[in-house]
């Protein structure tokens, strides 16, 4: 099998054709924020004024998606596009799997006890931190995180079956 003659070396990378990073991830931005303004849409978006609870979310989205198509508009001098790069893909993986975790178990658990096995997972399996950092790194920030939301800013969080 032939192989396709490569570009000489000073050729612009806009004139080598093919696709380029910034097209694949100009357009996935591009994506997800028409995904999220379109949600956004179901609920009230209010005005300027008077912004509902689809207001931000819905100017987030517009944003992305805007930003998301300039990027890719822009793309041609980036490195062509190779699956190979994505080394990091089995760890974004990782990350959706402990928030998906979190979502599951956010009311059965309480938001103390799920934040910790989130924190202890992330730091501990996926990040491969010392394991005296992890402890004391989850304990503060699931403590500190629920003090400051439920008592300082009286946020109602999920106690769960366990009472915490």
């Amino acid at each position: 099998m032939e192989r396709a003659p490569s570009a000489a070396p000073g050729t612009p990378p806009s004139a080598r054709g093919g696709l380029r990073d910034d097209y694949v991830t100009g357009a996935a931005l591009a994506l997800a924020g028409m995904l999220i303004a379109w949600q956004a849409w179901q609920y009230p978006i209010g005005s300027l004024a008077e912004p509902g609870p689809g207001y931000l979310p819905f100017a987030l989205g517009i944003a992305l998606g805007v930003f998301g198509a300039l990027i890719a508009a822009g793309g041609g001098r980036s490195p062509a596009f190779r699956w190979e790069r994505f080394s990091d893909g089995l760890k974004g993986l990782a990350i959706l799997a402990g928030l998906a975790f979190a979502a599951l178990a956010l009311e059965r658990l309480g938001y103390r006890i799920t934040i910790a096995v989130l924190l202890l997972y992330y730091l501990g399996v996926v990040e491969r931190r010392p394991w005296i950092t992890t402890f004391v790194l989850t304990v503060v920030v699931a403590l500190g995180s629920h003090y400051l939301f439920a008592r300082l800013l009286r946020v109602p969080l999920p106690i769960g079956m366990f009472g915490f």
